[in-house]
């Protein structure tokens, strides 16, 4: 059983609410155009959780799946992920059928294309824009890694694999990355999601499960370790202020930054412990699956001019999704979780430590 890196939970808390500004940014009325462009690239928040969610599952299951427990693995997966995302197609339904209803169109939801958001197959290739929830894109690139999580962990054990030899493929999966959106003519990793979505998912989600490798070796004397990702991480960013492709710059500093926040969790004193942040990580896959078209029904019923949203309006509009938040977990995501992962395997509960 391993215990939670708390530190990991806040920030996927704090990665969820930077796509929600993400999303809203050009409909907040006299957003300063310095703010606008930072909040411009909340998507990235999207790559921290595809190494993140690489990095926890190794640290939960990879010696489990080793054993076996590919069924349970999957299973497990599954109830983490699709009930509250069946959850968010209904309501996005019910918002089709309102709008068919009203007369107006409804591009936003096409009804031919809802078996594969359902099947969470929407982003394999299968269409070419984003429809109906937009965020579960990353769900369904998700799937794609949980179902090749099995092979990866029978192809390689980095128990084994010496440390520069890690790093060694910690860097090629990153540069296999940039290489293949630069092939495609892609600037940004926001750039042909429908496309380039999938690999970018599974390449980043392998080298969390690297970095996780690392902390395990690093963890017992972190203090060195962390200083030298953390510098790497800012190196990088600073780097990519300079002028280095985002696709290549951006998923290394978040592989060295996972790595050190890894490093320096629990430690006291540190602000990522507190409950706050954590409560806001817990219940950051709703926050994450649930305010986009929380957005979309509040600009219906609540807003005239949707490129320039007063503050009242966008103050509630971030209550609303902070209080959803918590009802979709409360009352669906976990309540669904418990009663799939009751059907059988009725051994103790693995611990997600900061997964998403």
């Amino acid at each position: 059983m391993k215990a939670e890196l708390r530190a990991l939970t806040s920030v996927r808390g704090i990665a969820a609410w930077l796509v929600v500004l993400y999303h809203i940014r050009l409909s907040i009325a006299g957003l300063p155009a310095s703010a606008e462009a930072v909040l411009a690239k909340g998507y990235l928040a999207v790559d921290f959780f595809f190494l993140l969610s690489g990095f926890v599952i190794w640290l939960s299951w990879a010696e489990r799946v080793r054993g076996g427990a590919v069924a349970e693995f999957l299973r497990r997966r599954i109830a983490r992920i699709w009930p509250l995302h069946l959850a968010m197609l209904g309501f996005g339904l019910l918002l089709a059928l309102l709008l068919l209803a009203t007369g107006r169109p409804a591009p936003q939801f096409p009804l031919a294309e809802l078996p594969l958001h359902i099947g969470l197959l929407q982003n394999w290739g299968f269409t070419d824009a984003l429809a109906w929830n937009d965020p579960a894109w990353s769900i369904s690139c998700e799937l794609g890694a949980y179902l090749l999580f099995p092979l990866l962990v029978l192809a390689v054990d980095w128990r084994r694999v010496p440390t520069p030899a890690i790093l060694a493929a910690i860097t090629a999966l990153l540069a296999l990355l940039h290489m293949v959106f630069a092939l495609q003519g892609a600037a940004t990793l926001g750039d042909q999601i429908p496309r380039l979505g999938l690999i970018r998912c599974i390449l980043e989600f392998a080298c969390g499960t690297a970095v996780c490798a690392l902390w395990l070796r690093w963890q017992a004397r972190p203090r060195i370790p962390a200083l030298v990702a953390m510098l790497a991480g800012a190196t990088l960013l600073g780097g990519w202020a300079m002028g280095l492709p985002e696709t290549l710059a951006v998923p290394a500093a978040f592989a060295a930054l996972l790595c050190a926040l890894a490093l320096t969790a629990g430690r006291p004193g540190n602000p990522l412990e507190g409950r706050v942040l954590h409560y806001l990580g817990e219940v950051s896959y709703a926050t994450y699956l649930g305010h986009f078209l929380l957005w979309y029904a509040f600009k219906l019923a609540l807003v005239r001019d949707a490129d320039a949203v007063g503050p009242a309006l966008i103050a509630l509009y971030l209550a609303l999704v902070l209080a959803s938040s918590a009802a979709l977990y409360h009352w669906i995501e976990r309540p669904a979780q418990r009663r799939i992962n009751g059907l059988s395997f009725r051994r103790s509960q693995v611990p997600s430590p900061g997964s998403r």
